[in-house]
This record gives C-alpha cells, sequence and structure tokens, in this order.
C-alpha cells in the first residue's frame, strides 16, 4: 500500500510539473503581446545594458498565472492561501509598476516590505529553528524575533533574484535550480504541499526559459524576477528552514547562493565606495565573467554549474549532522568571499569611480 502510495505522489509530481511548464510555454507569447500592446518594453538606455534593441517585459507573468492558480489546489491551510496569494500579488504588480514606469527605489522596498508583512500574517514565517546541538529540538522564536527575521528573509530573497536578473535567461534558470533542489529537500522532509509548489515554480521557469535565453526575445523583469524570489523565499522558510534538518538556515541560503553571494558583494562594494546600495553598477558577477571573455550563453552556463553544485551541497548537508554541515558551509563561504577578493568583486571599476 505504502509502495501504490510512493509511485501515485511521484506520477503526480510529473504531472505537476510537465502542467506547469505547458501553461508557462503557452502563456510567454502571450505575455510578449501584451506588453508590446502595453509598451512595457526595455529600451537600452545606457551602457548597463547588455542588449542592443529593445525587448518586451512581462515575461514575469507566464509564470505568476500558473504558480497562483496552482497553490488553492496545492496547499490546504486556507490562511497560507490567503497570504501567499496576496503577498505574491502585491510583488508582482509591484513590479509590473517598475517594469512600466520606474517606480522610486524607497516606494518598491516600502510595498515589498508590505507584501512581506502580509505573508507573515498569515503564516508564512520563521517560528523556530532547529537546535544545532540536538536536532530533535527546537529553538522556539518569540513573535517580537520571527516576524523581523521573516520579513529581512522574504525581502532580501526577493532582491537577489531581482538583482541577479542582468543576463538572458539568468534569474529564471537560477531560480528552476533553486525551485528543484528545495522540492528535493521538502519531499525528504515529508512536506508534499510544499515539494509540488516548489515543482510548479520550477516548471513555470523552465517553461519560459526557451524565450529567455540567449538570445531573448522577452525578458522576465521586474515583476518574474522579484516573483520568484518572493516564491524561493516563501517555500524555504516552510519547507526547509521550518523542518528538522541541522542547522537549517544554512540549506536555503546555499540553494540561492549565487544571487545572495552577488548581492551581498553589490552592498559591500557600493558602501566601501561611497556609492548608495540601490544603484546599479556593472560590477555584479556576470558583468565580472563577461568582462573577462566569455559570452552571455557561456557566462549564464557557469553560473547554472555553480548553483547547481551549490544546491546539490545544500541537499547534502541536509542529511548529515550539524557539526560538519557548519565545517563545509563556513570552508565554502570563506573561499568563495577569498576567490572574490582576490578577483575585485568589492572593487569598483574604474569608469564608475
Amino acid at each position: 500500500m505504502q509502495e501504490i502510495d510512493f509511485l501515485a505522489q511521484n506520477n503526480m509530481k510529473i504531472v505537476i510539473f510537465i502542467i506547469s511548464f505547458i501553461a508557462s510555454f503557452i502563456l510567454t507569447p502571450v505575455s510578449k503581446a501584451i506588453a508590446n500592446r502595453t509598451g512595457v518594453i526595455d529600451v537600452p538606455k545606457d551602457e548597463r545594458r547588455i542588449h542592443s534593441k529593445p525587448i518586451p517585459l512581462l515575461g514575469g507573468l507566464a509564470i505568476f498565472i500558473p504558480v497562483m492558480l496552482s497553490i488553492p489546489f496545492i496547499i490546504n491551510d486556507y490562511r497560507e492561501i490567503i497570504g501567499i496569494m496576496t503577498a505574491g500579488t502585491i510583488i508582482f504588480v509591484t513590479g509590473v509598476a517598475d517594469d512600466a514606469k520606474d517606480l522610486n527605489p524607497k516606494l518598491k522596498f516600502l510595498l515589498q516590505i508590505v507584501a512581506a508583512s502580509v505573508a507573515c500574517y498569515f503564516g508564512v514565517r520563521i517560528d523556530f529553528l532547529t537546535d544545532p546541538t540536538n536536532t530533535s529540538d527546537v529553538i522556539n522564536l518569540s513573535t517580537y524575533i520571527s516576524i523581523p527575521i521573516s520579513i529581512f528573509w522574504i525581502v532580501g530573497i526577493t532582491n537577489t533574484i531581482n538583482l541577479i536578473d542582468g543576463l538572458d535567461g539568468l534569474s529564471s534558470g537560477i531560480s528552476a535550480i533553486s525551485a528543484i533542489s528545495f522540492s528535493v529537500i521538502a519531499a525528504e522532509n515529508g512536506n508534499v504541499e510544499m515539494t509540488f509548489l516548489s515543482l510548479v515554480l520550477a516548471g513555470a521557469c523552465l517553461g519560459f526559459l526557451p524565450y529567455n535565453f540567449n538570445p531573448a526575445s522577452i525578458f522576465v523583469g521586474d515583476s518574474g524576477a522579484m516573483f520568484m524570489g518572493f516564491m524561493l523565499a516563501c517555500i524555504s522558510i516552510q519547507a526547509v528552514i521550518k523542518s528538522t534538518a541541522a542547522l537549517s538556515m544554512i540549506i536555503p541560503i546555499l540553494g540561492i547562493a549565487i544571487p545572495i553571494l552577488d548581492t551581498s558583494f553589490a552592498i559591500i562594494r557600493r558602501f566601501v565606495n561611497g556609492r548608495k546600495i540601490y544603484i546599479a553598477d556593472k560590477g555584479h558577477v556576470h558583468h565580472r565573467l563577461l568582462d573577462k571573455g566569455y559570452s552571455q550563453r557561456q557566462t549564464v552556463l557557469i553560473l547554472y554549474l555553480i548553483s547547481i553544485i551549490y544546491s546539490g551541497i545544500g541537499i547534502l548537508l541536509s542529511r548529515t549532522n550539524a557539526v560538519n554541515s557548519l565545517i563545509i558551509t563556513i570552508i565554502i563561504f570563506i573561499a568563495t568571499v577569498g576567490v572574490a577578493w582576490r578577483t575585485g568583486f568589492f572593487e569598483m571599476k574604474e569608469e564608475e569611480k
């Protein structure tokens, strides 16, 4: 009987993934037509842009619709449904407004906090952490600690995916890789709902990717990048952090390591050089690889590979004890920061100083 249930669940995973992939693949040309008709186009206006011709935005619509429509059928808790759908819609609409009108960064940040607060109010928050000294115990967090940490996490991950959205197919591909890694961890933790939701997100991202990979005919836009980041943040809280995995905060960080590290380096670089942290520059990891002579496709594939490696390490760490997890993670991040320092990631380019 258990074997039949296991096979049925695996078949359901495949079906959910395929349906989401097909829906996104079909909706992407529709999104492109809507973007062209409404004039939501990314026109290259500065040298920071990699593309040389106008490209329609609103690609995120093809990811937003399949994910939103699936949530009521996947999640059983009505409060969680309301929280994720309401907050996700706020994030998406904020992104659409930014794609169309270039919102003030402070207003955009405020709306992200509002969305994260809504998600937290309806139960998407970090209520406890696993005790690293005894994984059978948990450390309960008070409301005064839980809510600020949860809002910080959701807003932070939302922006990390948005900030790395600088090359064709980069944010959508890395989001798909991260979502797949979260689905594996969620399945191992017995969290069926988040396993399915992760696969829906991964399928939607991959269904969009054929149109978004270099040379892209449509961009995911701030609406799509922020929505993907928001969903990854929510899934990581519900599927990974709220688990019995040792040092559970580390696992989703590794699953989204590339955008988190890139954003962290950007903040440090801009702060050290006296720049406002929300002012864009050409110092992101993909810009550095392009400067080394790699093509757009090569750069994106390199970052895919690194993301797969980090995600794989995160999955392995979810199966080991706290001490090994901590030691391995410290070594990885010291090595990463060392490489970043040696290659000048914390320095502003001469033409931008």
